[in-house]
């Protein structure tokens, strides 16, 4: 299904209405709806959803290492790596035509969800039968990554319509799936390869897949109708604001650098000398790390504020790669350390994602601005690990320009992710807000936007771009809790 120029259009402004006047199209208020209640059972839903999806995408750094010793398909580096980035970038290509459903009347957000479950279930049972890499290529890169994309898509939006003051925390739990579920399928995986071999690991994880999934498809509960989300898929519109695309930047930034520490960590630590076993310990600690992390980072971004933790956390995973990654660790001990610590904050990304982008483009625009920005990720994530492994030398010290490369990513992401914070520090001071008025600003761009062009009209001139970018400098270094 595609939207047409005219229709897209008519969408943008009917949203900007939706933005700027919640409380007169949404029967249910921010100020009366009620956190909690069937909410929680969403953010169950959607992270044991999480859990088997990207949880089990994680895994293949269990698989990555086992091509790479073993040769099974008799492909290149570069070919088992290009599997890996493509399963994600599959994923996130999949963002327009899985909103487009998401949206239509007739399909909705749980049979989009469940569409994808079919998608998965297929991708490892065509796994379990491939003999060479375009067997695996269709199936547990393009079919596995469709499925995954429909999943991710549809029940990405959901969690921020549930809360309001906790939204942060929310999300970071229902994000946190992924870290627990990898936790798991990193030492299963290995375990299942080992004793029953490579067909029957991936056909048992179909089962589990199906199984599971189908029940998150049916906890998981929109409320889109409520808040009268716009489920345009090209919103183009939005590239013409400049906070969007600083947002991109830390985006694509974040991910390739997300994309190489996920995939690569398994494979550094058999370079370093670290067995199999030991390998898959150090890849699963690091997917623990990533389950506990991200509920603290929630937690603490919505007490601290979201860009603030986003952008903090971003520069602490390039510092760590840095230093620590080159320097540090060399052995069992210390690469368990760096796992722990970089697995905390290396996926801030997907914690923080979606309760930024309302931050950035307003509640009702945030399923328009994850399409938008699962695509602007495609090529980014399909190359991440590729380049990693062209990057990888033999011999000792043969990663150090891939831990070079993933530090530098981080800490670009960083300067970007700050020049967003600046902005919107910036667009906070254009107005005079009481103390509720200015929470909800900075949880709801739509909101904020109400109140700038409600003050333009009365007693406050707008100001001149040269005064705006004043401002935003000034917001460089202001301490706001943002």
């Amino acid at each position: 299904m595609t939207v047409s120029n005219e229709q897209a259009e008519d969408n943008e402004h009917g949203n900007d209405s939706i933005t700027r006047s919640p409380s007169k199209t949404n029967p249910q208020s921010q100020g009366e709806f009620k956190e909690g209640g069937y909410g929680w059972v969403v953010i169950f839903g959607v992270f044991i959803l999480n859990a088997h999806t990207w949880g089990l995408n994680s895994s293949y750094a269990v698989f990555l290492a086992y091509y790479l010793s073993s040769g099974t398909f008799g492909a290149s580096e570069l070919g088992y790596a290009f599997v890996g980035g493509l399963s994600i970038s599959i994923a996130l290509l999949a963002s327009p035509l899985a909103t487009t459903l998401v949206g239509w009347k007739r399909c909705g957000t749980r049979l989009t969800i469940f569409l994808g479950v079919i998608f998965e279930t297929i991708g490892f049972i065509g796994s379990s039968f491939a003999s060479e890499l375009w067997h695996l290529i269709l199936s547990q890169g393009v079919a596995f990554g469709l499925g995954m994309g429909f999943c991710f898509v549809a029940s990405a939006a959901v969690p921020p319509q549930w809360f309001v003051k906790r939204r942060s925390f929310a999300n970071a739990i229902a994000a946190a799936g992924s870290g627990f579920g990898g936790l798991c399928y990193s030492l299963a995986t290995n375990a299942m390869i080992t004793n029953i071999g490579l067909p029957w690991a991936f056909r048992i994880l179909a089962i589990i897949c199906f199984v599971v999934n189908s029940i998150a498809s049916f906890l998981i509960r929109d409320r889109n109708k409520d808040i009268g989300s716009v489920h345009v898929a090209f919103n183009w519109r939005l590239f013409k604001r400049t906070p969007f695309l600083l947002f991109q930047a830390w985006m694509v930034l974040s991910v390739i650098a997300y994309t190489i520490l996920v995939f690569s960590i398994v494979d550094y630590c058999r370079s370093v000398g670290l067995s199999a076993s030991q390998a898959s310990l150090v890849g699963a600690l690091f997917n623990l790390s990533q389950g506990l992390g991200r509920p603290a980072i929630g937690l603490s971004s919505d007490s601290v504020g979201r860009l603030n933790i986003a952008n903090l956390s971003t520069l602490f995973c390039g510092l760590l790669c840095m230093f620590f990654w080159i320097f540090g660790a060399k052995s069992l001990a210390a690469c368990i350390v760096f796992a722990l610590l970089s697995g905390s904050v290396a996926g801030v990304v997907w914690a923080t994602v979606a309760p930024i982008c309302a931050e950035v483009v307003g509640l009702a625009l945030i399923p328009s601005g994850l399409s938008l920005t699962w695509l602007v990720l495609v090529l980014p994530a399909t190359f991440a690990e590729a380049i990693a492994v062209s990057l990888r030398r033999p011999g000792p010290g043969g990663y150090l320009n891939v831990q070079l490369f993933t530090a530098f990513l981080y800490i670009g992401a960083f300067l970007f992710g700050w020049a967003l914070r600046a902005w919107k520090v910036s667009e906070l001071k254009k107005v005079r807000l009481d103390k509720e008025e200015r929470e909800l600003a900075i949880r709801d761009e739509g909101v904020l936007s109400e109140a700038i062009e409600r003050e333009s009209h009365t007693n406050v001139p707008r100001s001149r771009p040269a005064r705006s970018l004043l401002s935003m400098a000034k917001g460089l270094w202001a301490i706001e809790r943002v």
